[in-house]
């Protein structure tokens, strides 16, 4: 798969968007956070 080509979604904390990365293969679709920062800020505003 092409670099440019990798699915993308919006952090549910900071609205930033991120793109897939191989350690969340098995795990994509319930993935919300872009970095353990946001996931333990849990949507509150920077």
């Amino acid at each position: 798969m092409l670099k440019e080509n990798l699915p993308t979604k919006l952090c549910a904390s900071c609205g930033r968007p991120f793109q897939w990365r191989r350690k969340w293969k098995l795990c994509w679709d319930n993935v919300k956070y872009c970095s353990k920062r946001c996931q333990s800020i849990r949507g509150s505003k920077i």
